[in-house]
């Protein structure tokens, strides 16, 4: 009757699985872009690039960061709940020593009461042991290791993103340089075509709304110089930021020399190898883990608990050796303890955890689909600008040549000195958006790399296979 009447976590589990790579649709995707049996992106991937300046700057970075001592912090605090959730799984052993001064009044009756100051001295250690049957404290302790795993992971994850945001920095950094030399080139242009106008209008040739115009694109380029000037500024104060550092050290950089994108291909096993790549990943595989014992921890407190309690020391009045035979005592005190009626406590507690291991499942779920799509879509990008750097590089020839024969024109006399600089802002034009193109196409690449783990090699003991309880529920 007593069993019957126990509290039940019969119809409580969890609702969600977990997606398998298979299941993620990425083959004709795939099918389209390029993939190759490639190798994986080195840890050191950045060293590609072939620029001192770029590695220094990112093992500051790695070493400096704050946020990497914010996750340095979080993984020995996780570190420490292992240890607590360990040590809660033996015994406790406590031993105590006390004397304590009493006067026992003579109304209380003989022999107790004598009308005299006593001292009470006693000594005693005691043991109280959970015997954890049914393994709810181990469950406890494999969940505080999985936790650890997952901060782990994210502190490898947060070690990528400052590598991946300094060498995008650091390429921004040489674009803005870029932009600010053809701004001037501009600039001289326009301030060229400024003289030329005002010789016009005072020859009569043209009117002021010519001159007027000029002026307007001469102020409009004015304009931007300062503006590309101030986007240097801006980026090496965000790399003195990303470096853990004060602004000093971002005027101390020398220039960046440009950049090729780094030569990256995706391999044709991407959904099944991705989620052992990618420190986001295997940090949603060990919370799914760490949520499944989580449950388990729940479902042993519906069960019978044994747990042995000892006592045992030694205890004396007044000036009566404390430790003589006589004086000893001890107790031993096993224990079972049966879940009756608790308002449904137990049963709240499980549903939450049944929650909580669906909500990171679908965490897990979620993460793997962003991951697959943020590989196919860097991929197309890089795909699409190499074909547009391809497209543009004709139209910057063209207009070079161009140039080149209004200049030529105008040496021999039979062109104006104003075509020439008309054809030189088409150059120029067509310079910007070259510039502009190849710094996507590097950055793309970046984001490629970090889209394929940038380089994270989970340890044997960072990527928890897809056992039962991540296949189904717990």
């Amino acid at each position: 009757m007593l069993l019957a009447a126990c509290v039940s976590s019969k119809g409580l589990h969890p609702q969600s699985a977990l997606l398998q790579p298979s299941d993620v649709h990425a083959a004709a995707e795939l099918k389209q872009l390029r993939t190759a049996e490639a190798s994986w992106p080195a840890p050191n991937w950045w060293t590609g690039f072939g620029d001192e300046q770029l590695n220094e700057l990112i093992a500051r970075a790695l070493a400096n960061n704050p946020d990497v001592a914010i996750a340095d912090a979080h993984l020995r605090e996780a570190r420490a709940r292992v240890e607590f959730a360990d040590a809660a799984r033996g015994p406790d052993i406590n031993a105590t020593a006390q004397a304590a001064g009493m006067y026992l009044p003579t109304t209380l009756p003989p022999p107790v009461g004598i009308g005299h100051y006593i001292l009470e001295k006693h000594v005693d250690a005691g043991l109280h042991w959970d015997l954890d049957l049914w393994g709810g404290k181990r469950a406890a302790w494999e969940a505080a290791l999985g936790r650890t795993q997952v901060v782990e992971a994210e502190r490898q994850a947060t070690l990528i993103a400052v590598s991946t945001n300094v060498a995008r920095l650091y390429l921004q950094l040489g674009h803005a340089f870029i932009t600010l030399d053809i701004a001037n080139q501009e600039l001289d242009r326009a301030t060229h075509s400024q003289a030329l106008t005002r010789q016009r209008v005072n020859a009569g040739i043209d009117g002021n709304t010519q001159l007027r115009l000029i002026d307007a694109e001469v102020a409009s380029d004015r304009e931007r110089v300062t503006a590309s000037a101030r986007d240097i500024e801006a980026k090496r104060s965000a790399l003195a930021v990303l470096l853990g550092e004060g602004p000093d050290s971002g005027l101390v950089l020398q220039r960046p020399r440009a950049l090729a994108p780094l030569d990256v291909a995706v391999p044709s096993t991407l959904p099944v190898e991705l989620i052992g790549r990618r420190a986001d990943l295997t940090a949603a595989r060990w919370q799914v883990e760490a949520s499944s014992k989580d449950i388990v921890e729940a479902k042993a407190e519906f069960v019978p608990n044994v747990s042995l309690g000892v006592l045992a020391g030694f205890v004396a009045l007044g000036g009566t050796n404390v430790f003589q035979l006589p004086a000893r005592f001890y107790q031993v005190a096993p224990s079972v303890s049966l879940p009756i009626y608790d308002g449904g406590r137990r049963r709240a507690e499980l549903s939450s955890r049944d929650a909580q291991y669906d909500v990171a499942v679908a965490q897990y779920n979620a993460t793997l689909i962003r991951s697959i799509n943020e590989v196919t879509d860097q991929l197309s990008a890089l795909q699409s600008l190499d074909q547009q750097v391809v497209e543009q590089q004709a139209a910057y020839l063209a207009s070079g040549d161009a140039w080149k024969l209004a200049e030529q024109r105008y040496r021999a006399g039979v062109g104006s000195f104003l075509d020439t600089l008309v054809a030189r802002q088409q150059l120029l034009v067509a310079e910007r958006h070259r510039a502009d193109l190849l710094a996507q196409q590097v950055d793309s690449s970046i984001l490629l790399v970090q889209a394929l783990g940038g380089g994270y090699r989970p340890g044997s003991n960072q990527a928890p296979s897809l056992s039962e309880n991540l296949r189904g529920t717990p």
